[in-house]
């Protein structure tokens, strides 16, 4: 069976922290397949709201979501904090990816990798838009 590969790159724009939560503790006691979804996308507002922005409005534009993928390296437990970095990359000229490493803090070892696709969008007219100029330059 083909598996999901994701390379990390070489340099990551965006680190934040944050500890597992009860609620994204699943039945084998460590942290559920589906929380990380979750988890990644607190990662990306906080993200976005570094450069004063969110997910409705990047330089008056928004995001919708085109896919993800996710690679679950190791487990994590309930209090452990992690930290999310991220970037983005394999620009077109609508969207581009945001990836994600995700590791635990005390061991630095990894937990997830992830990507999402991203799509900018104008909610008024329902269409995908060019991605925003001010958005480009963080990543130049």
């Amino acid at each position: 069976m083909a598996r999901i590969r994701i390379e990390l790159p070489e340099r990551w724009h965006f680190e934040t922290e944050f500890p597992v939560r009860i609620g994204d503790i699943n039945f084998g006691n460590h942290l559920a397949h589906d929380a990380i979804v979750t988890l990644l996308h607190e990662a990306r507002a906080l993200f976005f709201k570094e450069y004063g922005w969110h997910e409705l409005n990047i330089e008056g534009k928004g995001i919708i979501m085109a896919d993800i993928g996710i690679m679950y390296l190791a487990e994590a437990f309930h209090g452990d904090m992690l930290r999310y970095e991220i970037t983005a990359r394999d620009f077109s000229t609508k969207g581009c990816d945001l990836v994600y490493r995700v590791s635990r803090v005390d061991d630095d070892r990894e937990v997830v990798r992830a990507k999402t696709g991203i799509v900018f969008f104008d909610y008024e007219s329902r269409e995908p838009v060019a991605i925003p100029e001010a958005f480009l330059r963080i990543f130049e």
